[in-house]
Parts: structure tokens; C-alpha cells; sequence
């Protein structure tokens, strides 16, 4: 209770929790959501690049399609692929920063120093080049980044571990014959979940901006998936004249990666109070 009591007096991250369970909630219902459903994916080309107003609250696109059904359909695959390259990148980098964190020698040093050349590289630049070679697609996308993203899970692990390592607890378990395993899945990475759970909360923000970056470029989601970053970049077209076509999915990405910084800040301060924002 003094744990939800210091986290609901954090108002950032009471935001930022109402925002990302608002969009599970909208990615979950969105087909029953979506205000006209059949007109999402359907061109008419008589209603194209029509303004807001009380019918289309966010306006029409270059095909005729209803923007704010495109918008809202769009959560449910930006939610779906920036958790699956989060759990994607957990999987491989977890792994790798309990045995580099626990572990001396040259297995340590061979994990640590492939991870340093992927974090030396924006992760941008290698998704980008990835999902190329992997002749793109919103599934070379999400490998791509789950593929570049990992390296941030070794390095927190890495350090927390270390400092496990040195605990009284893990000396006794290791002259009572404990097997390394053991040791590892059991009692070193529940000391070390809770600024793995940080890290992911603040990556699938960055993961939706990223995705929709790649979106963006043409080497994510393709026509006609209800994508935000495809949206936008359909739009440079027609603008400045048709604002609403890039306004309202950009608001979509601006909102839901705030939702998401919130609250992994807001995690990080109860993690480790020693972090707090000043206010």
C-alpha cells in the first residue's frame, strides 16, 4: 500500500498509467470502437480529403478512408509489435547480462564488448539497415528492432547482477552447493526484475516511435495497414493544405510515448529513490 500510495501521489506516472491503459483498452476493442469500420480500409474517392468535422471528427484521407478509425485501428498492431520486440529483446538480452554480470573471463568480456559495438551504433540507423537486408515488411521491422534492442537489456542486467554477485546471500548459496543455474534463475534475477520491468516500460515507447519511423521510411508497416507512421508519410503530399491528415496520427504517437516516458519515470523513482525527478 505505501508503494501504490507513493505512486499515485507522482502525478506524471498517474498520467502516463491512464494514457497506457487507455490505449490497451482502444487496442483491444478497436474494431467496436472504430466509428466506421468498413470506411477505414475502403476507398471513396467522392469523400477524399474531406476537413473535420461532425461526421469525420479527424477528417479523411487521400483515399476517402475515415482518419479516426485509421487512428484508432492503428493501437492494436503498434501495441502488439512494440511488445513483441520488447519480449523479443528480454529474451536474448536477459539471458546474456546474468551470465556476463555473473561470470568472469572471457565469456563476460565477449557478451560485454558485442554489446558495447551495438549500443556504439544509434539503434535507428542498425534497425533500419536489418529490416533492408530483410527485404522489410512490419515482421522485418519488429525482428530488426527486437535484434538491436537487446543490447540495453544485457547492460542493465549486466550491473545489476554485479552488484547481486557481491551479496552475503549469493557467498552462502554458493558453499552450500547451490548449482549456478539455480542461483541465476531463483535468486539473482528477482533482485534484478525491477529495473528490467523499467527498462521495458520506457522501450515500448521508444519502440512505437521507432516502428513508426520505419513505418515512416517504407520499411514497416505497407499499404493498406491502418499504420501511423504510413499514415504520415501518405501525407506529405497534400500538405500543408490537408493539416488533419498528419496532425491527428502524430498526436496518436506524441500521446501514447508520453503515456509510456511517465510511466517508466515513475517506476524508476520507485525503484530507486535516488532517481527522483526534482518537481
Amino acid at each position: 500500500m505505501l508503494i501504490l500510495r507513493r505512486f499515485l501521489r507522482d502525478v506524471p506516472a498517474v498520467i502516463g498509467a491512464l494514457i497506457v491503459l487507455t490505449l490497451v483498452i482502444v487496442a483491444i476493442f478497436a474494431p467496436y470502437i472504430a466509428p466506421r469500420l468498413a470506411e477505414a480500409f475502403d476507398s471513396n474517392l467522392m469523400m477524399r480529403l474531406k476537413p473535420p468535422s461532425a461526421d469525420y471528427p479527424f477528417g479523411t484521407d487521400g483515399l476517402g478512408r475515415d482518419i479516426l478509425s485509421r487512428v484508432i485501428l492503428g493501437t492494436r498492431p503498434a501495441l502488439a509489435a512494440s511488445l513483441i520486440v520488447v519480449l523479443g529483446a528480454m529474451v536474448i538480452g536477459i539471458p546474456l547480462g546474468l551470465i556476463a554480470g555473473y561470470r568472469d573471463g572471457w565469456v563476460s568480456e565477449t557478451i560485454m564488448r558485442v554489446t558495447d559495438v551495438f549500443l556504439a551504433v544509434p539503434q535507428l540507423v542498425l534497425a533500419l539497415a536489418m529490416a533492408q537486408i530483410l527485404s522489410g515488411g512490419i515482421w522485418s521491422a519488429i525482428l530488426a528492432l527486437a535484434l538491436t534492442y537487446w543490447p540495453f537489456f544485457t547492460r542493465t542486467v549486466y550491473s545489476e547482477t554485479r552488484r547481486v554477485r557481491s551479496a552475503l546471500f549469493i557467498d552462502a548459496l554458493e558453499s552450500l552447493g547451490a548449482s549456478r543455474l539455480r542461483i541465476l534463475t531463483l535468486h539473482v534475477m528477482p533482485n534484478v526484475a525491477a529495473p528490467v520491468i523499467v527498462r521495458a516500460t520506457a522501450g515500448m515507447g521508444f519502440t512505437i516511435l521507432t516502428l513508426a519511423v520505419l513505418g515512416f521510411l517504407g520499411v514497416g508497416a505497407a499499404p493498406p495497414d491502418p499504420d501511423w507512421g504510413l499514415t504520415i508519410a501518405e501525407s506529405r503530399q497534400y500538405l500543408p493544405q490537408s493539416w488533419w491528415y498528419a496532425t491527428f496520427p502524430g498526436l496518436a504517437i506524441f500521446i501514447v510515448v508520453l503515456g509510456f516516458s511517465f510511466l517508466g519515470d515513475g517506476l524508476r523513482d520507485l525503484v530507486d529513490p535516488r532517481l527522483r525527478r526534482s518537481r
